[in-house]
């Protein structure tokens, strides 16, 4: 396992893909820093926040996840794995569907995650600090480089799909008073199902996390 720290960085997305074109992949490698100016957001919208805040990315062969995990809910299952970590410190965030971390009403934080070759690549964003009033940011003092150290090593424990599914089956519902996008319409998840792969059932219509 190996941690990059920068103390800047455009994105750490596109700095771990071009890390590794240049120097391969031999092991779960993640890149971190507290500032990013060129961040990757959902569906194409930047994600920078506010320096002080935490971002990352890493990288891991998709034969080291778990058989069971659809790869489209991917991101679903990485951010759970986070929000039971600071769930242990004592915090009350919460998952909305699919990969949006928030404290109440208020989105704190995000995931997203991309396929190149046999590698998946996962970027995370968490608002340690105030960014504005239309975001929240994390109710805990962590230490971030044990919340990171600690987290990949869950990561490498391969706790099963299932498993992360059957927890997050009932938090799914605190989801419901929010809205998702799909193909570019805001849509409820007033009436939404959670089917087995982690995608929803909406309006008749099968939708995947698109993040």
């Amino acid at each position: 396992m190996k941690i990059i720290s920068l103390k800047e960085v455009g994105s750490t997305h596109e700095y771990l893909k071009n890390y590794i074109k240049k120097e391969g992949y031999t092991e779960l490698i993640c890149c971190v820093t507290k500032y990013q100016t060129d961040g990757i957001g959902s569906r194409g919208n930047s994600w920078s926040g506010r320096k002080g805040n935490l971002f990352f990315s890493f990288a891991i062969k998709k034969e080291e996840l778990p058989k069971d995990l659809p790869l489209q809910s991917a991101s679903i299952y990485f951010s759970y794995l986070l929000k039971k970590q600071l769930e242990k410190l004592g915090s009350k965030v919460w998952l909305k569907w699919p990969n949006d971390f928030y404290i109440n009403e208020l989105k704190v934080g995000g995931t997203i995650t991309t396929a190149t070759g046999n590698l998946l690549l996962c970027g995370i964003g968490l608002n340690l600090l105030e960014v504005s009033e239309e975001f929240g940011f994390l109710d805990i003092s962590i230490d971030e480089n044990e919340l990171l150290n600690d987290y990949l090593i869950n990561i490498k424990k391969e706790l099963s799909w299932q498993d992360v599914l059957n927890e997050y089956v009932i938090e799914f519902k605190r989801s419901e008073k929010f809205h998702v996008t799909v193909n570019n319409h805001k849509v409820s998840l007033k009436d939404a199902q959670l089917n087995d792969d982690g995608s929803i059932q909406i309006n008749g219509e099968k939708v995947f996390s698109l993040r």
